[in-house]
């Protein structure tokens, strides 16, 4: 009856959007209709829009062959798991999946991976987004998504779950910067004087240890932080001469003497 009941909305849906072809149907709008479930979509193939947001669903199997969508909305359902429902979606770009009962964070996650068109995504009001590092585990997990739970996500939110989830290669993109690499040890001056900064000394809080170990806070001062990321960057050397002490052409000519040689400066920094 629940199937029965579905099919009549979707055909009214159809009416209503003169639709003589499936093939035609690009959008269809089935929210707040009270369905527990949806009879299969397969028909339609070129289907890019789909509201079902605001009923009682808990099965999403009537979308296994709809391959185009790229705008999803399931929010206000009665959702428990998602796995196996919606991994095919490899266009999507809007999923609003928000006040249902996911549980499971990594299994939902992992559901949404090959997404990788997924700009917009809404999970909150779910069980899974009580986890206290739901948020960087997510952004971690899903990089193309830009807006989560209706927040932009920012740079220092990515370069968060990074050091979160992968120490190892934050510490490599921590290192990279444009020309060569000199490693230096840390509190000594390397290159040009113009640079050089009074030495430092670091307090570490007992107990940190680097390596595999991820530490959240290492230092309880954030200077210390900052302070220790610069002098651990590679080194920049760049070297100019004043053009306003160059003589011109004309000039050389005039002067008829021999051209001193030019001053070079280097200037060396993090």
């Amino acid at each position: 009856m629940a199937a029965g009941a579905g099919g009549k909305a979707i055909e009214k849906q159809l009416k209503i959007g003169g639709f003589k072809r499936n093939v035609d149907v690009l959008v269809l709008y089935l929210a707040g209709q009270g369905q527990r479930s949806i009879p299969s979509l397969s028909q339609f193939h070129r289907l890019r829009y789909l509201w079902i947001n605001n009923n009682k669903i808990q099965d999403l199997t009537f979308l296994i062959k709809n391959y185009c969508l790229t705008e999803l909305y399931l929010n206000n359902n009665e959702l428990t798991d998602i796995a196996g429902a919606l991994k095919h979606l490899c266009v999507l770009r809007i999923l609003l999946l928000h006040n249902n009962q996911l549980k499971k964070l990594g299994k939902t996650v992992k559901e949404l991976k090959g997404m990788i068109s997924l700009q917009t995504l809404n999970l909150f009001h779910n069980p899974l987004a009580q986890d206290p590092d739901y948020r960087l585990y997510v952004i971690y997990c899903l990089p193309s998504v830009q807006l989560l739970d209706r927040q932009s996500v920012t740079q220092r939110e990515r370069a968060s779950a990074l050091r979160l989830y992968n120490r190892k290669r934050s510490c490599v993109v921590q290192s990279i910067a444009f020309g060569k690499r000199v490693n230096t040890p840390l509190g000594t001056a390397a290159g040009s004087s113009r640079c050089t900064q009074p030495v430092r000394r670091l307090m570490m809080p007992s107990g940190c240890e680097f390596g595999d170990r991820t530490i959240k806070v290492p230092y309880e001062n954030p200077e210390d932080a900052v302070f220790l990321r610069a002098m651990t960057r590679s080194l920049m050397e760049f070297s100019f001469v004043d053009w306003n002490k160059v003589p011109t052409c004309q000039e050389r000519r005039l002067e008829n003497k021999a051209e001193a040689a030019h001053e070079k400066l280097t200037v060396q920094f993090r």
